[in-house]
C-alpha cells in the first residue's frame, strides 16, 4: 500500500482516479492546484500524479517541489511536447488523458516498484560510501571500492583529480577506515606555504638553526606520528623538500633543520595533486624517484562535469548542509535551477558548486532557489566592473594586469582579498595563466 497524491483541477477526473487507486489498496490525498499541494507533507508520499495544466502554476513545478518523490504527469491526448518537456524536467513518466484504467494501475505499480528498488540500492550504496562523500556514477563507485581496499593497508596513496573534486575527503576517508583512525590526520597544502618556510613547517627545526629560531619546534611530519600525513598539491613541493620527503618514505625517519640526529617516525603518507607528476618528472621539475615512491596505489577522482546525475545528489546534500550551517529554513531547487546545475560546466568542481549554493541561499527569499539565485558567473565580475577598464577586457586579462601591478606591494593573502577570491584560487589561476607567484621573504 502506497500513499499517493493526486493533483487535478477537474473534480470528476480526480474522484475517478482516487476510487481506482483506493480499489488497489492505496491511500490517496487530493489537491486541485500546486498551491494546495504545497500544504502536503512530501516526506509522507510515495508518488504524485499531476495534470500538466492547472490553475496558477503548472503541474511540472511539483517535480522540484516534491523531490525526491516521483511525479507521474498526466497530459491531454496529442500534447506530446508538454510530456517530453516534463520528462526533461525530471518527471518519472507521463500518461495521456483520457487514460485507460489498466494502463494507469500498471504504470503506478511499476513506478512504486522502481522506487522501492532504488531505496534499497541507495541504502546498500550508503553502506559502501565513505562519510561526507556522495556518488552513484560508475567512476565514483570505483573510487569507493579502491578506498575500501587500500584503507586498512599502510601503503602510500596518490590521489589525482582536478582542484575542487574532493581529494581531501578521500584522504579523510582513508584515514578513518584505517588502523590509524585513532591517531592524528595532519593535512598540509603545499601550495599555500611559502617556499622558504615549507621545510621548517614540514620537518621542524632545532634552536639556533637559523635567524629567529629561538626554540626547537616539531614539524608537521612529527605531529602526524602514529597517524596519517596528507600532502595536498604535492606537485608544488620544492626540490630540496622533495629530497627530505623521499628519505622519510625510504627510511621512515625525519631530521629537523639544524639537527645532527634523525628521529624514527611511523607515518602513513597520502599525497594529492591536480598536476601530471609523471610529466613533471620527465621535465626535471619533480623527482622521478619520489614520484614512484608516492605512486604505490592511485585513486583518480572524476571532475564534476563527468559525473552525470551525481551533481543533483551533491547539490541536494550541499543545500541541506548549508541551510543548517546558515541557520535558515530548508530550501529547494526549482526546475530551472536544477537544469542550470546540470548544464553548467563547473570548472571549480564541487567547491564551486558549494559556493554557488551558499550564495543562492543568501539571495533567496521565498525558499525556492531559481537559476538566477545561483549566479554561475565568475567571482571577479564585480571587481572588473569596479575598475576603469574597457568593457571588452576579459576577466583573465584583468586578473593578469591586477596581479602584475600589485604583487610587489601585496602579499598573496592581500591579493586574494582584493580580488574577492581565496588564496588557493589565486594560486590555481596563477598556474593556469602561467604567472609565477613572487617569493615571500
Amino acid at each position: 500500500m502506497a500513499n499517493i497524491l493526486i493533483v487535478e483541477d477537474e473534480s470528476i477526473i480526480r474522484t475517478a482516479l482516487r476510487r481506482l487507486l483506493e480499489r488497489h489498496e492505496h491511500q490517496v490525498q487530493e489537491a486541485g492546484s500546486v498551491s494546495e499541494a504545497r500544504s502536503v507533507d512530501a516526506s509522507q508520499l510515495d508518488l504524485v500524479i499531476s495534470d500538466v495544466r492547472l490553475p496558477g502554476e503548472e503541474g511540472t513545478e511539483l517535480i522540484a517541489l516534491m523531490r525526491p518523490v516521483p511525479v507521474l504527469i498526466m497530459t491531454s491526448y496529442g500534447s506530446v511536447k508538454s510530456a517530453v518537456d516534463a520528462m526533461k524536467d525530471g518527471a518519472v513518466d507521463y500518461i495521456t488523458k483520457p487514460f485507460d484504467h489498466e494502463e494507469m494501475v500498471q504504470t503506478v505499480e511499476r513506478i512504486l516498484q522502481q522506487r522501492q528498488q532504488g531505496e534499497r540500492g541507495r541504502a546498500s550504496s550508503a553502506e559502501r560510501t565513505p562519510a561526507q562523500m556522495v556518488g552513484q556514477c560508475p567512476a565514483m563507485l570505483e573510487v569507493f571500492l579502491r578506498i575500501r581496499k587500500v584503507a586498512p593497508i599502510p601503503s602510500t596513496v596518490l590521489i589525482l583529480g582536478e582542484s575542487g573534486t574532493g581529494k581531501e575527503l578521500v584522504a579523510r576517508a582513508l584515514h578513518e577506515q584505517s588502523t590509524r583512525a585513532r591517531g592524528p590526520l595532519i593535512s598540509v597544502n603545499c601550495a599555500a606555504i611559502p617556499e622558504n618556510l615549507i621545510e621548517s613547517e614540514l620537518f621542524g627545526y632545532e634552536k639556533g638553526a637559523f635567524t629567529g629560531a629561538q626554540a626547537s619546534r616539531k614539524g608537521l611530519v612529527e605531529a602526524a606520528d602514529g597517524g596519517t600525513l596528507f600532502l595536498d598539491e604535492i606537485g608544488e613541493l620544492p626540490l630540496e623538500a622533495q629530497a627530505r620527503l623521499l628519505r622519510l618514505l625510504q627510511e621512515k625517519e625525519v631530521r629537523r633543520i639544524g639537527a645532527t640526529q634523525a628521529r624514527q617516525i611511523d607515518v602513513r603518507m597520502i599525497a594529492a595533486t591536480h598536476r601530471p607528476l609523471k610529466q613533471l618528472a620527465s621535465e626535471g621539475r619533480f623527482r622521478e624517484d619520489l614520484f614512484y615512491r608516492l605512486n604505490v596505489f592511485e585513486i583518480r577522482l572524476p571532475p564534476l562535469r563527468e559525473r552525470g546525475d551525481d551533481i543533483l545528489l551533491l547539490a541536494d546534500r550541499l543545500l541541506e548542509r548549508n541551510c543548517q550551517k546558515l541557520s535558515v529554513t530548508a530550501m529547494r531547487f526549482s526546475a530551472s535551477a536544477r537544469q542550470a546545475i546540470l548544464h553548467h560546466d563547473w570548472p571549480g568542481n564541487v567547491r564551486e558548486l558549494e559556493n554557488a549554493i551558499e550564495r543562492a541561499i543568501i539571495l533567496c527569499d521565498n525558499g525556492d532557489i531559481s537559476s538566477e539565485h545561483l549566479g554561475l558567473g565568475d567571482g571577479m565580475e564585480e571587481a572588473l566592473e569596479a575598475v576603469d577598464l574597457p568593457q571588452s577586457t576579459s576577466l583573465e586579462d584583468y586578473f593578469t594586469q591586477f596581479v602584475r601591478k600589485h604583487q610587489e606591494q601585496m602579499s598573496e593573502t592581500e591579493l586574494a582579498q582584493k580580488l574577492g577570491i581565496s588564496r588557493k584560487t589565486l594560486w590555481e589561476r596563477r598556474q593556469r595563466l602561467n604567472l609565477p607567484r613572487k617569493r615571500d621573504g
